[in-house]
């Protein structure tokens, strides 16, 4: 069942255990799919979404344990489990082939699904790239990550994203409004879809993921960004086998796709329309 929200065009469900937006297309095998990061959630796409033409249909998934979506049964699980989840609700709702972009830690998510289902990724663009951190299961979390836990544990989720979103946004006494909207999906997170998704953040190896992609694919990272800084982002560029564009957005920091939508739509259509060429 579906119910009408605040975002123009767009619809919200939950199926199978994961709730989504999504906007019809007109276009027939022109869907796009978007992951968000750790402290968003589907919502956070809203900006973009309504910057893509309209003959695109736009799905964006609330990952497991975010916005009503059930959380993975591994309490401390790998990309893997999210990007299993990601296959059976692209089945679930006919997508045989989308183009695929991930902010942040949805580049870990984004990059390990389309390098063990290439043939279901037509193109995939990574914003603001995580690249996670190699740990093996059983191994101790980097304090980076633990630390995110240990915060959120002991601040809950709105004092939790007091303290963090101010440097998701560059300059965000500029920007109100799109500081307000991050904040906000911040300070709704599940704790337990957070800390999931924490643990996926330290075993994730997005260089490693990424050295195996066979489709296009584009980074692009905000000028200003100290979260995922722009060199992980040219570190990553330079171990894709098929790069389609590395593109440094000035005025923008780690929340890019709520900062600049225009220009990260204008760069998704161009891919898009390259990879059909």
């Amino acid at each position: 069942m579906t119910t009408s929200t605040t975002i123009t065009r767009v619809v919200a469900g939950r199926e199978a255990g994961i709730a989504f937006l999504r906007r019809p297309g007109i276009a027939h095998g022109k869907a796009i799919m978007l992951l968000h990061g750790i402290g968003s959630n589907a919502t956070s796409f809203a900006p973009l979404i309504d910057a893509l033409p309209a003959p695109f249909e736009v799905i964006a998934w609330h990952a497991p344990g975010y916005g009503g979506s059930r959380a993975l049964v591994n309490a401390s699980p790998q990309p893997t489990d999210y990007a299993e989840a990601m296959l059976t609700f692209v089945d679930t709702h006919g997508l045989d082939r989308v183009t695929l972009l991930g902010h942040s830690l949805g580049c870990l998510f984004a990059a390990n699904f389309a390098a063990r289902h290439p043939e279901r990724v037509g193109a995939l663009a990574l914003l603001s790239p995580a690249l996670g951190y190699g740990v093996k299961p059983g191994e101790t979390m980097p304090d980076t990550v633990q630390g995110r836990i240990d915060e959120l544990r002991a601040l809950g989720p709105r004092d939790f994203a007091e303290k963090r979103a101010p440097r998701l946004v560059y300059r965000p006494e500029d920007k109100p409004a799109v500081f307000a909207e991050v904040r906000q999906a911040m300070a709704t997170v599940d704790p337990v879809g957070y800390m999931q998704a924490a643990r996926a953040l330290g075993a994730g190896d997005l260089l490693t993921d990424a050295s195996g992609l066979s489709m296009a694919t584009l980074v692009a990272v905000g000028a200003q960004d100290v979260v995922t800084p722009p060199a992980n982002a040219r570190k990553l560029y330079a171990a894709l086998p098929r790069p389609a564009g590395f593109h440094e957005i000035p005025d923008a920091g780690h929340a890019l796709p709520q900062e600049n939508p225009a220009a990260v739509a204008r760069l998704l259509v161009n891919l898009i329309e390259a990879s059909d060429a």
